[in-house]
Protein backbone atom coordinates (compact mmCIF):
# COMPACT_ATOMS: atom_id res chain seq x y z
CA UNK A 1 0.00 0.00 0.00
CA UNK A 2 2.52 2.58 -1.20
CA UNK A 3 0.62 5.81 -1.81
CA UNK A 4 2.29 9.23 -2.00
CA UNK A 5 2.35 11.15 1.28
CA UNK A 6 0.31 8.51 3.15
CA UNK A 7 1.65 6.71 6.20
CA UNK A 8 -0.46 3.96 7.77
CA UNK A 9 -0.20 2.50 11.25
CA UNK A 10 0.42 -1.26 11.09
CA UNK A 11 -3.05 -1.92 12.52
CA UNK A 12 -4.86 0.10 9.84
CA UNK A 13 -2.58 -1.13 7.07
CA UNK A 14 -3.28 -4.78 7.89
CA UNK A 15 -7.02 -4.20 8.28
CA UNK A 16 -7.23 -2.65 4.82
CA UNK A 17 -5.20 -5.48 3.28
CA UNK A 18 -7.54 -7.99 4.94
CA UNK A 19 -10.62 -6.04 3.78
CA UNK A 20 -11.79 -5.64 7.36
CA UNK A 21 -14.02 -2.67 8.27
CA UNK A 22 -12.13 0.56 8.96
CA UNK A 23 -13.62 3.84 10.21
CA UNK A 24 -11.86 7.17 9.68
CA UNK A 25 -11.86 9.90 12.34
CA UNK A 26 -11.07 13.60 11.97
CA UNK A 27 -8.45 15.39 14.05
CA UNK A 28 -9.79 18.97 14.16
CA UNK A 29 -12.00 18.00 17.08
CA UNK A 30 -8.80 17.05 18.94
CA UNK A 31 -6.72 20.13 18.12
CA UNK A 32 -9.41 22.81 17.89
CA UNK A 33 -12.53 21.37 19.46
CA UNK A 34 -11.60 20.48 23.04
CA UNK A 35 -8.97 21.34 25.65
CA UNK A 36 -6.20 18.98 26.80
CA UNK A 37 -6.43 16.39 28.32
CA UNK A 38 -10.15 15.97 27.58
CA UNK A 39 -9.41 15.91 23.86
CA UNK A 40 -7.06 12.93 24.06
CA UNK A 41 -9.38 11.11 26.47
CA UNK A 42 -12.21 11.62 23.99
CA UNK A 43 -10.10 10.41 21.06
CA UNK A 44 -9.03 7.26 22.89
CA UNK A 45 -12.60 6.48 23.94
CA UNK A 46 -13.91 6.92 20.40
CA UNK A 47 -11.27 4.51 19.09
CA UNK A 48 -12.19 2.01 21.83
CA UNK A 49 -15.88 2.21 20.93
CA UNK A 50 -15.10 1.48 17.28
CA UNK A 51 -12.92 -1.51 18.17
CA UNK A 52 -15.62 -2.86 20.50
CA UNK A 53 -18.01 -3.00 17.54
CA UNK A 54 -15.55 -5.02 15.46
CA UNK A 55 -14.04 -2.29 13.27
CA UNK A 56 -10.63 -0.60 13.19
CA UNK A 57 -10.33 3.16 13.90
CA UNK A 58 -8.10 5.40 11.78
CA UNK A 59 -7.64 8.92 13.15
CA UNK A 60 -6.27 11.13 10.37
CA UNK A 61 -3.87 14.08 10.75
CA UNK A 62 -0.83 15.61 9.03
CA UNK A 63 2.54 15.34 10.75
CA UNK A 64 5.95 16.14 9.21
CA UNK A 65 4.54 16.35 5.71
CA UNK A 66 2.84 12.96 5.95
CA UNK A 67 -0.86 12.23 5.97
CA UNK A 68 -1.13 9.85 8.89
CA UNK A 69 -3.82 7.22 8.47
CA UNK A 70 -4.14 6.18 12.09
CA UNK A 71 -2.20 7.75 14.96
CA UNK A 72 0.10 6.02 17.41
CA UNK A 73 -0.43 7.02 21.09
CA UNK A 74 2.60 9.34 21.10
CA UNK A 75 1.39 11.09 17.95
CA UNK A 76 -2.07 11.56 19.41
CA UNK A 77 -0.58 13.07 22.58
CA UNK A 78 1.55 15.42 20.47
CA UNK A 79 -1.40 16.59 18.39
CA UNK A 80 -3.58 17.08 21.46
CA UNK A 81 -1.06 19.49 23.00
CA UNK A 82 0.61 21.08 19.96
CA UNK A 83 0.31 24.81 19.31
CA UNK A 84 -0.26 26.46 15.92
CA UNK A 85 -1.89 23.38 14.41
CA UNK A 86 -3.29 24.30 11.01
CA UNK A 87 -6.99 23.61 10.51
CA UNK A 88 -6.85 21.80 7.17
CA UNK A 89 -9.63 21.77 4.59
CA UNK A 90 -9.35 20.94 0.87
CA UNK A 91 -7.71 24.25 -0.04
CA UNK A 92 -5.02 23.83 2.66
CA UNK A 93 -4.13 20.17 2.23
CA UNK A 94 -1.36 20.38 -0.39
CA UNK A 95 0.24 23.45 1.24
CA UNK A 96 0.41 21.88 4.70
CA UNK A 97 1.84 18.62 3.35
CA UNK A 98 4.38 20.44 1.15
CA UNK A 99 5.56 22.70 3.98
CA UNK A 100 5.70 19.82 6.47
CA UNK A 101 3.51 21.63 8.98
CA UNK A 102 1.28 20.02 11.59
CA UNK A 103 -2.31 19.91 10.41
CA UNK A 104 -5.62 18.70 11.79
CA UNK A 105 -8.15 17.60 9.21
CA UNK A 106 -11.68 18.98 8.94
CA UNK A 107 -14.57 16.95 7.56
CA UNK A 108 -13.66 17.82 3.97
CA UNK A 109 -9.95 17.04 4.32
CA UNK A 110 -10.64 13.84 6.27
CA UNK A 111 -12.95 12.67 3.48
CA UNK A 112 -10.22 13.31 0.91
CA UNK A 113 -7.60 11.45 2.94
CA UNK A 114 -9.96 8.57 3.72
CA UNK A 115 -10.73 8.16 0.03
CA UNK A 116 -7.01 8.19 -0.82
CA UNK A 117 -6.45 5.50 1.81
CA UNK A 118 -9.34 3.31 0.64
CA UNK A 119 -11.51 3.91 3.75
CA UNK A 120 -15.25 4.11 3.09
CA UNK A 121 -16.64 5.25 6.45
CA UNK A 122 -15.95 8.39 8.45
CA UNK A 123 -17.37 9.37 11.84
CA UNK A 124 -17.56 12.97 13.01
CA UNK A 125 -19.66 15.11 15.36
CA UNK A 126 -21.45 17.38 12.91
CA UNK A 127 -20.73 18.58 9.39
CA UNK A 128 -20.32 22.17 8.28
CA UNK A 129 -22.93 23.75 6.06
CA UNK A 130 -24.51 26.98 4.87
CA UNK A 131 -23.87 29.70 7.44
CA UNK A 132 -26.57 31.98 8.74
CA UNK A 133 -26.54 35.28 6.88
CA UNK A 134 -25.51 33.49 3.68
CA UNK A 135 -27.19 36.18 1.55
CA UNK A 136 -24.56 38.65 2.78
CA UNK A 137 -21.45 36.50 3.22
CA UNK A 138 -21.92 33.61 0.73
CA UNK A 139 -20.27 31.48 3.44
CA UNK A 140 -20.67 27.76 2.69
CA UNK A 141 -18.54 25.03 4.24
CA UNK A 142 -16.27 23.03 1.96
CA UNK A 143 -17.77 19.96 3.65
CA UNK A 144 -20.84 20.21 1.40
CA UNK A 145 -18.81 20.35 -1.82
CA UNK A 146 -16.78 17.37 -0.65
CA UNK A 147 -19.90 15.35 0.07
CA UNK A 148 -21.01 16.06 -3.48
CA UNK A 149 -17.93 14.49 -5.06
CA UNK A 150 -16.01 12.24 -2.66
CA UNK A 151 -17.28 8.69 -2.12
CA UNK A 152 -17.16 8.38 1.64
CA UNK A 153 -20.07 7.67 3.97
CA UNK A 154 -20.15 10.25 6.76
CA UNK A 155 -21.90 9.50 10.06
CA UNK A 156 -22.79 12.61 12.06
CA UNK A 157 -25.42 14.16 14.33
CA UNK A 158 -26.56 16.40 11.48
CA UNK A 159 -25.06 19.77 10.61
CA UNK A 160 -23.85 21.99 13.42
CA UNK A 161 -26.83 23.84 14.89
CA UNK A 162 -25.06 27.20 14.52
CA UNK A 163 -25.79 26.92 10.77
CA UNK A 164 -28.75 27.56 8.48
CA UNK A 165 -30.09 24.00 8.41
CA UNK A 166 -32.84 24.36 5.77
CA UNK A 167 -30.40 25.97 3.33
CA UNK A 168 -27.80 23.32 4.15
CA UNK A 169 -30.28 20.61 3.16
CA UNK A 170 -31.17 22.46 -0.04
CA UNK A 171 -27.47 22.65 -0.93
CA UNK A 172 -26.99 18.92 -0.33
CA UNK A 173 -30.04 18.17 -2.46
CA UNK A 174 -28.60 20.27 -5.29
CA UNK A 175 -25.37 18.26 -5.06
CA UNK A 176 -27.30 14.98 -5.16
CA UNK A 177 -26.09 13.84 -1.73
CA UNK A 178 -28.31 11.17 -0.13
CA UNK A 179 -29.12 12.19 3.46
CA UNK A 180 -30.35 9.20 5.45
CA UNK A 181 -32.01 9.65 8.80
CA UNK A 182 -30.83 6.78 11.00
CA UNK A 183 -33.91 5.81 13.02
CA UNK A 184 -35.34 9.28 12.39
CA UNK A 185 -37.38 11.11 9.74
CA UNK A 186 -36.03 14.52 10.79
CA UNK A 187 -32.62 16.12 10.43
CA UNK A 188 -30.98 16.19 13.87
CA UNK A 189 -29.54 19.54 14.92
CA UNK A 190 -26.35 18.45 16.68
CA UNK A 191 -27.24 19.29 20.30
CA UNK A 192 -30.89 18.31 19.77
CA UNK A 193 -32.65 15.42 18.03
CA UNK A 194 -34.99 17.66 16.04
CA UNK A 195 -34.64 20.64 13.74
CA UNK A 196 -38.02 20.86 12.02
CA UNK A 197 -36.35 19.84 8.74
CA UNK A 198 -37.88 16.65 7.34
CA UNK A 199 -35.80 14.01 5.57
CA UNK A 200 -36.77 12.01 2.50
CA UNK A 201 -35.01 8.82 3.57
CA UNK A 202 -35.07 6.88 6.83
CA UNK A 203 -33.29 3.60 7.59
CA UNK A 204 -33.44 1.70 10.87
CA UNK A 205 -30.78 -1.03 10.76
CA UNK A 206 -27.12 -1.36 9.76
CA UNK A 207 -28.11 -4.05 7.26
CA UNK A 208 -30.56 -1.71 5.53
CA UNK A 209 -27.89 0.97 5.18
CA UNK A 210 -25.37 -1.63 3.94
CA UNK A 211 -27.74 -2.77 1.19
CA UNK A 212 -28.25 0.85 0.15
CA UNK A 213 -24.51 1.54 0.00
CA UNK A 214 -23.81 -1.65 -1.95
CA UNK A 215 -26.53 -0.74 -4.45
CA UNK A 216 -25.21 2.81 -4.80
CA UNK A 217 -21.75 1.41 -5.54
CA UNK A 218 -23.08 -1.07 -8.10
CA UNK A 219 -24.91 1.74 -9.89
CA UNK A 220 -21.68 3.75 -10.12
CA UNK A 221 -23.20 6.77 -8.40
CA UNK A 222 -20.52 9.26 -7.41
CA UNK A 223 -20.28 11.38 -4.28
CA UNK A 224 -20.71 10.78 -0.59
CA UNK A 225 -23.56 9.72 1.66
CA UNK A 226 -24.61 11.47 4.87
CA UNK A 227 -25.97 9.36 7.73
CA UNK A 228 -27.82 11.67 10.16
CA UNK A 229 -27.69 9.97 13.55
CA UNK A 230 -29.43 11.91 16.36
CA UNK A 231 -27.84 12.49 19.74
CA UNK A 232 -29.25 10.01 22.31
CA UNK A 233 -32.42 11.44 23.85
CA UNK A 234 -31.06 11.45 27.38
CA UNK A 235 -28.13 13.67 26.35
CA UNK A 236 -29.83 16.26 24.13
CA UNK A 237 -30.18 19.88 25.24
CA UNK A 238 -33.42 21.81 25.42
CA UNK A 239 -34.04 23.21 21.96
CA UNK A 240 -35.26 26.68 22.99
CA UNK A 241 -32.36 27.03 25.44
CA UNK A 242 -29.63 26.12 22.96
CA UNK A 243 -31.23 28.24 20.21
CA UNK A 244 -31.08 31.32 22.45
CA UNK A 245 -27.45 30.60 23.35
CA UNK A 246 -26.52 30.20 19.67
CA UNK A 247 -28.21 33.49 18.75
CA UNK A 248 -26.31 35.33 21.48
CA UNK A 249 -23.01 33.75 20.40
CA UNK A 250 -23.57 34.68 16.75
CA UNK A 251 -24.29 38.27 17.76
CA UNK A 252 -21.08 38.39 19.80
CA UNK A 253 -19.04 37.00 16.89
CA UNK A 254 -20.43 39.72 14.62
CA UNK A 255 -19.63 42.44 17.18
CA UNK A 256 -16.02 41.21 17.40
CA UNK A 257 -15.62 40.99 13.61
CA UNK A 258 -14.85 37.28 13.63
CA UNK A 259 -15.14 35.79 10.14
CA UNK A 260 -14.11 32.92 7.87
CA UNK A 261 -12.91 29.64 9.30
CA UNK A 262 -12.48 31.25 12.75
CA UNK A 263 -16.26 31.58 13.16
CA UNK A 264 -17.08 27.96 13.98
CA UNK A 265 -14.42 27.41 16.70
CA UNK A 266 -15.33 30.78 18.27
CA UNK A 267 -19.04 29.96 18.34
CA UNK A 268 -18.55 26.47 19.72
CA UNK A 269 -16.21 27.76 22.44
CA UNK A 270 -18.59 30.56 23.31
CA UNK A 271 -21.51 28.13 23.49
CA UNK A 272 -19.53 25.94 25.92
CA UNK A 273 -19.08 28.94 28.23
CA UNK A 274 -22.68 30.13 27.96
CA UNK A 275 -24.07 26.66 28.66
CA UNK A 276 -21.64 26.09 31.56
CA UNK A 277 -20.09 23.17 29.65
CA UNK A 278 -23.41 21.37 29.07
CA UNK A 279 -22.86 21.67 25.32
CA UNK A 280 -19.41 20.07 25.65
CA UNK A 281 -20.89 17.06 27.42
CA UNK A 282 -23.58 16.77 24.74
CA UNK A 283 -20.88 17.02 22.07
CA UNK A 284 -18.95 14.15 23.65
CA UNK A 285 -22.00 11.93 23.89
CA UNK A 286 -23.07 12.46 20.30
CA UNK A 287 -19.56 11.70 19.05
CA UNK A 288 -19.49 8.46 21.05
CA UNK A 289 -22.90 7.49 19.67
CA UNK A 290 -21.80 8.27 16.10
CA UNK A 291 -18.68 6.13 16.58
CA UNK A 292 -20.79 3.16 17.68
CA UNK A 293 -23.23 3.47 14.79
CA UNK A 294 -20.49 4.18 12.22
CA UNK A 295 -18.59 1.06 13.22
CA UNK A 296 -21.79 -1.01 13.05
CA UNK A 297 -22.44 0.25 9.52
CA UNK A 298 -18.88 -0.54 8.41
CA UNK A 299 -19.14 -4.06 9.84
CA UNK A 300 -22.54 -4.58 8.17
CA UNK A 301 -21.22 -3.62 4.73
CA UNK A 302 -18.14 -5.85 5.14
CA UNK A 303 -20.40 -8.74 6.19
CA UNK A 304 -22.71 -8.19 3.22
CA UNK A 305 -19.80 -8.21 0.78
CA UNK A 306 -18.43 -11.38 2.33
CA UNK A 307 -21.80 -13.08 1.96
CA UNK A 308 -22.09 -11.97 -1.66
CA UNK A 309 -18.64 -13.37 -2.44
CA UNK A 310 -19.49 -16.89 -1.23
Amino acid sequence: MTKPFLRFTPEVHQALLDRRPVVALESTIISHGMPYPQNVEMANKVESIIRAQGAVPATIAILDGEIRIGLEPKDLEFLAQAKDVVKVSRRDLAAVVASKKTGATTVAATMICAKLAGIEFFVTGGIGGVHRGYEETLDVSADLEELGMTEVTVICAGAKSILDLPRTMEYLETKGVPVIGYKTQELPAFFTRSSGVKLEMRMDTPEEVARFLATKGSLGLKGGVLIANPIPEEHQLDRSFIDSVISASIAEAAEKGIAGKEVTPFLLGNIVKRTERKSLQANLQLVYHNAKVGAQLAVALATLRHQQSL
